[in-house]
């Protein structure tokens, strides 16, 4: 905890009181460093601690067609009161508008209502929403501030830090994009219990992720306390954000631009972002990633360095979460091999995976040969 909320350069507040159930995780990035807050009732505190960080220029709630119905009206209700200056822009929901045409369109709008250097966004959504608004905020007039208000569960841990912004091609995913950290994030846990119940599996897969890649005593939390976990009790749920959100700002601050040790938050990424173009992102990012976790440690088991209990341990993990462990058959095998083989992370024409190393630590490898893909994949 602190009294000094640092909310990146140039931009700091000094609360009277921070609730003992809001927790903090700095991401050390020299004058790029900003905060992650986390806690219930966070998104009300936005508008009063923008105020007190000196914030004057213009406000533009960037959000997606759900979230602005849910909360979308009342946050910018909240700026006004506040004295800002403030606008809502909205795009459609869903990764289908993941994409240039609505970089483009939000660009225009924003051209429109009076926008200039000194403006900031907000990212009030889900990972698309945020990936949207970073990318926006980072290319319009050459760069404007930006802060994540991050709603989903997924966004809470894992996409609205550590900076990657970027939109998705008919070639693949997130294929154009930038690295743009934001002035800060606001991750309010009370809002989790509006998310359907496929949304907040979604997030648990990569809080999965970071136990496997990272964390084996975060693993062995997560099947201890897995009631609590998809029930959302509050403890439990503030705890496992803010334990994603120091594993990835650790890794981020040592690799921010994904040279090296970064691209171990890949892990079953490669086959999952594959999986989730080919479906025409029926499936969802999470679920999809579920899948290619499990397919890249049965290469683990294979290289002998995972064992069948990991493995088991890790099936059984997802499954408890409701999660799927297997890719559907519909799915052609030879097309998601092709679809890996455009990964913005292939390196000299050779497609690199991250493997599991037991539970708790991994290592990358770009000599998987494919009779190995071919029995990870299944059939």
């Amino acid at each position: 905890m602190t009294d000094n909320i640092s909310f990146g350069a140039g931009m700091k507040c000094s609360p009277e009181d921070i609730t003992h159930v809001w927790e903090k995780v700095k991401v050390p990035l020299g004058s790029r460093s900003y905060e992650i807050l986390i806690g219930p009732g966070l998104l009300t505190e936005v508008p009063s601690r923008l105020k007190e960080a000196g914030i004057s220029g213009r406000l533009f709630i960037v959000t997606d067609s759900n979230v602005e119905d849910l909360l979308g009206h009342d946050l910018l209700a909240l700026l006004e009161a506040e004295g800002f200056k403030a606008d809502l822009l909205s795009f459609p929901a869903g990764e289908e508008s993941k994409n240039m045409d609505t970089v483009l369109m939000l660009a225009s709008r924003l051209v429109q209502l009076g926008a200039d250097r000194q403006s900031l966004l907000l990212a009030l959504g889900g990972g698309v929403t945020g990936d949207i608004c970073g990318f926006l905020a980072s290319i319009y007039m050459r760069g404007i501030s930006f802060i994540q208000l991050p709603t989903s569960l997924l966004a809470q841990v894992d996409s609205s830090v550590g900076g990657k912004t970027g939109v998705d091609l008919p070639e693949g995913k997130n294929l154009i994009g930038t690295f743009a950290q934001p002035a800060g994030v606001f991750a309010d846990i009370g809002v989790l219990t509006t998310l359907p119940a496929p949304e907040l599996r979604n997030g648990l897969a990569e809080v999965v992720k970071y136990g496997v890649i990272k964390d084996k005593d975060l693993f062995k939390f997560l099947e201890e306390k897995w009631w609590d976990v998809i029930n959302l009790e509050p403890e439990t749920t503030s705890f496992i954000v803010r334990r994603a959100c120091e594993i990835k700002a650790e890794v981020v601050s040592r690799d921010e631009k994904e040279g090296g040790l970064r691209r171990i938050l890949n892990f079953g990424h490669t086959i999952g972002h594959a999986v989730e173009a080919l479906s025409g992102y029926v499936i969802p990012h999470g679920e999809a990633v579920s899948m290619g976790m499990v397919a890249v440690s049965r290469i683990s088991l294979a290289r002998g360095i995972m064992t069948r209990d990991e493995l088991d341990r890790l099936r059984s993990l997802l499954e408890q979460f409701r999660l799927p462990v297997e890719i559907p058959e519909s799915l052609d095998r030879q097309a998601i091999v092709q679809l890996m083989k455009r990964d913005k992370k292939v390196r000299d024409g050779k497609v690199h995976f991250v493997l599991a190393h037991g539970i708790g630590e991994t290592v990358i490898v770009d000599d998987v040969t494919g009779k190995e893909l071919e029995a990870a994949l299944g059939a």
